[in-house]
């Protein structure tokens, strides 16, 4: 079933470019969605293949019946564990856009936006455990601290976190009404959906345990792409970015650059990039998910 608006690909032909793929190549679409990345990936292949990613069964829906094309319902940090399933051990390009699909945000009971009623889930994989409402009635005051203030980037974490605590003893959180109604009293005045947004976040990154996996799949990617093999990650938020930046240019997520006794750099990659790629006037324009997205495009050493 093709569904084009399910979610609009940001900075599709730089991605396309960052890739440089061979025609023969096997290539990973790490966060496949509505396939559109997929899609145009597909019209430069020729013998080569293409697997894609993801989590959410909603996206299955969206696979191409092509020959070329495998679809793996599965997150993209068990990557080499579902490659062995099919027999790959090396593979030319890999690409994630990272974050939450336009699909995702607009469905209602996935509680993903601040936008609509509905439970707090915000599972990007529907069939795992922990949901946004559990982390809101569950986690203690310290816990939630952390998570407002370092995935959401919230100001007043902490008296958040105390706030959460102290009216979930009375009255458990389950809808996003009743918790958007909590965020209101706290959110500076003016700037409410940006505030909203940010505490949405840090819960989406809790639940999903979005950087960890993201962490495991770069490490993953120094030992399965072949030499000058290509790596092309998108990110939406900072702590993202950062993770990525590093990894490209360092091999790590934290410390300084390794060298040998030459003092020429160790490092797994070389980033293509030297500062992160933005999108253009034109395509802001068209789509405002562009905004805050970063692309890095690194080639396996």
């Amino acid at each position: 079933m093709d569904q084009p608006e399910y979610h609009i690909p940001v900075m599709l032909s730089e991605c396309i470019t960052g890739l440089a793929i061979d025609p023969e190549g096997i290539y990973l679409d790490l966060t496949f969605g509505g396939g559109g990345h997929t899609r145009e990936i597909l019209k430069s292949l020729k013998g080569g293949h293409l697997y894609g990613f993801d989590q959410d069964e909603d996206a299955a829906a969206n696979a191409p019946e092509d020959p070329r094309f495998t679809f793996v319902q599965a997150n993209f940090r068990d990557l080499k564990r579902y490659l062995r399933l099919y027999g790959v051990a090396k593979v030319d390009g890999m690409l994630a856009d990272l974050g939450i699909s336009s699909h995702q945000i607009d469905q209602p009971e996935r509680g993903f936006s601040t936008r609509f009623e509905g439970e707090l889930d915000m599972r990007m994989n529907q069939g795992s455990g922990l949901t946004a409402k559990e982390v809101l009635n569950t986690y203690e005051e310290g816990q939630l601290h952390k998570i407002f203030g370092i995935y959401g980037e919230v100001k007043n974490a902490k008296t958040l976190a105390r706030q959460v605590v102290s009216e979930r003893a009375s009255q458990p959180f389950e809808s996003i009404a009743g918790f958007r109604d909590l965020l209101k009293k706290f959110a500076p005045r003016g700037k409410e959906y940006k505030y909203f947004a940010q505490v949405f976040q840090a819960l989406r990154i809790e639940v999903n345990d979005e950087l960890g996996a993201l962490e495991e799949m770069l490490l993953q990617a120094k030992e399965i792409l072949k030499p000058n093999g290509r790596l092309v990650v998108m990110s939406y938020h900072s702590l993202e970015d950062r993770l990525v930046k590093n990894f490209m240019a360092k091999g790590k997520f934290h410390g300084e650059l390794e060298k040998d006794f030459y003092g020429n750099p160790v490092r797994p990659f070389e980033p293509i990039t030297r500062k992160a790629l933005v999108a253009g006037e034109e395509e802001l324009a068209r789509n405002n998910r562009a905004r805050s997205a970063k692309l890095r495009v690194a080639k396996r050493l």
